[in-house]
C-alpha cells in the first residue's frame, strides 16, 4: 500500500487571542480548500489531527486566522508556533493527468533534443502565473526553465526526465520566447518536509504544486 501524500500548506507565524487560534502563513495556493471548516491538517511529521473548526483570512495583513477543535486556548497553541501543517491528499484525485507536485519535479534530469545532459532542476518558482524550474550542475551553469509545453517537450518526472527544446534558450542567461521573462520574481524556495512531500494541487504549465506566495495548492 503506498505511503499517503502529505503536502505542506502552511506555517504557524503567531498566536491570536486567547482562545487558540493562530496566524498562519499560507503555503498554498488553495487556501480557501486547505483551510475549509472540517479539513485536517497535521504538523509536520505528526499523525496527531488537527481539525479545523473556522478559519478566515487575516484583514490587516497577509496569511490567514485558524482555530483548531483541538486547540482550546493559548497555551495548547503554543506548541503550534512555528510549526509547519501538512494536509494528506489522494494523488489521483488531487493532480490531473500529466501533472505532478514539485517535490517529484526536483531532481529530474534535463535533457536537450539530441539527449545531452544540461543538468537537474534544483528548485521551482513562480513567476506571475508561470512556473520556473531552476536548472543547475550542467556545462552551461545554473539556468531557468519555463514550465511551458512550448519548453519542455517531454515531462516525464516519474522517471526523473524532462527533455527540452533548446533552441528556444539562450544558455548564457537570457531567456528567449518565454512568457515568464518579463515577469520573473525574486525566487522563493518552497518548502518540503520530512516526508519529502512539497507543495499541491493544479496549476498552469506541465507541473503542479502547492508552493509559497509570491508563488501554492
Amino acid at each position: 500500500m503506498a505511503e499517503p501524500t502529505r503536502l505542506v500548506v502552511g506555517r504557524v507565524r503567531g498566536l491570536h487571542g486567547l482562545r487558540g487560534a493562530v496566524r498562519v502563513e499560507v503555503l498554498t495556493d488553495q487556501p480557501e480548500a486547505r483551510f475549509a471548516a472540517g479539513q485536517v491538517l497535521h504538523l509536520e511529521g505528526d499523525s496527531r489531527p488537527l481539525t479545523i473548526a473556522s478559519a478566515q483570512p487575516v484583514e490587516d495583513g497577509p496569511g490567514w486566522r485558524v482555530h483548531f477543535r483541538e486547540v482550546p486556548d493559548r497555551a495548547a497553541a503554543e506548541r503550534l508556533r512555528d510549526a509547519y501543517l501538512e494536509v494528506t491528499v489522494d494523488r489521483s484525485a488531487d493532480l490531473p493527468e500529466g501533472a505532478a507536485y514539485w517535490h517529484e519535479v526536483i531532481g529530474s534530469t534535463v535533457k536537450d533534443s539530441s539527449g545531452a545532459t544540461l543538468g537537474t532542476v534544483a528548485d521551482v518558482y513562480r513567476a506571475g502565473e508561470a512556473e520556473v524550474y531552476v536548472v543547475r550542475d550542467g556545462p552551461h551553469g545554473e539556468f531557468d526553465l519555463p514550465a511551458i509545453r512550448d519548453v519542455i517537450t517531454t515531462f516525464a518526472p516519474d522517471r526523473a526526465e524532462l527533455v527540452i527544446d533548446e533552441s528556444v534558450l539562450d544558455l548564457a542567461g537570457r531567456v528567449v520566447d518565454a512568457p515568464v521573462a518579463a515577469a520573473r520574481k525574486p525566487r522563493r524556495r518552497p518548502r518540503y518536509s520530512r516526508h519529502g512531500k512539497g507543495g499541491g494541487g493544479p496549476a498552469p504549465g506541465p507541473t503542479s504544486a502547492d508552493p509559497t506566495p509570491g508563488d501554492k495548492t
